[in-house]
């Protein structure tokens, strides 16, 4: 530092021509960089398409930085660019309705008994409409038994043709106590929501009293995985049959 302070020059005008100069190399530098950044942004948008022009630098890196990327992902992002900035612009949205597809239940709360007669001539009043307003609400998970119970037939006039019993379903795993529908439950709770098998053991028993061995359901997890070994060999023939992954 002290060597730099002793080359400059001491004289005022001296100063100001080196002060001069050095901006102006700051502003070509600037302007090089401004430069270099809308030829590196024109590349990208030539390499995925009109689409991408909608996207901003950040968004164009990330993409640069995925391979396989189609047309329809970058569509995706590009709309919701525009619906982001649309709700930046309207700091105070309406309120938000809820949507269409699920079920309504209806609950209609009474009249308090002093609300119910006139409070002029004392005659009952009638019901003329409601005040409406709707509210999203959870069901928590019930826990039941299915009993299943397969028809056993028999010839009661020719008993050497023996019983016969109805097919049993097709399973994911024969004789376990878990269902299907459990099965897949577990395994969506553990690769979909991340949600590791003794934290769902300890939901379990909070939820319905159900003290499940961590074995059992690792077991039940690990056969799925067996089952979905060949779609995995599948998969990764497909991946590897690219020009790059």
């Amino acid at each position: 530092m002290s060597a730099l302070l002793k080359s400059l020059p001491n004289d005022v005008p001296s100063l100001q021509s080196l002060a001069t100069s050095l901006q102006a190399q700051l502003l070509q530098s600037q302007a090089k960089v401004r430069f270099q950044e809308e030829m590196i942004r024109l590349m990208r948008i030539e390499k995925h398409g009109p689409k991408s022009e909608k996207l901003n630098d950040a968004q164009l890196e990330l993409l640069n930085l995925e391979p396989g990327v189609h047309a329809g992902e970058i569509e995706t992002e590009a709309l919701q660019t525009i619906t982001y900035q649309r709700k930046a612009r309207n700091p105070r949205p309406g309120r938000q309705e809820l949507p269409e597809h699920l079920a309504r239940i209806e609950e209609i709360i009474a009249c308090a008994p002093e609300q119910c007669r006139c409070g002029q001539c004392g005659k009952e009043t009638r019901v003329i409409g409601y005040e409406r307003s709707e509210q999203l609400e959870v069901e928590p998970a019930k826990y039941h038994v299915r009993v299943i119970k397969r028809e056993k037939r028999a010839c009661q006039s020719c008993p050497d043709q023996g019983v016969a019993s109805a097919p049993a379903p097709p399973r994911i795993l024969d004789k376990s106590k878990f269902s299907d529908r459990l099965i897949i439950q577990i395994v969506l709770a553990k690769y979909r929501d991340h949600l590791p098998l003794y934290r769902q053991r300890a939901q379990f028993l909070a939820d319905a009293r159900l003290d499940m061995a961590l074995s059992t359901l690792c077991h039940q997890v690990m056969h799925v995985g067996g089952l979905c070994a060949s779609l995995a060999r599948e998969m990764k023939k497909d991946l590897l049959a690219g020009g790059y992954i």
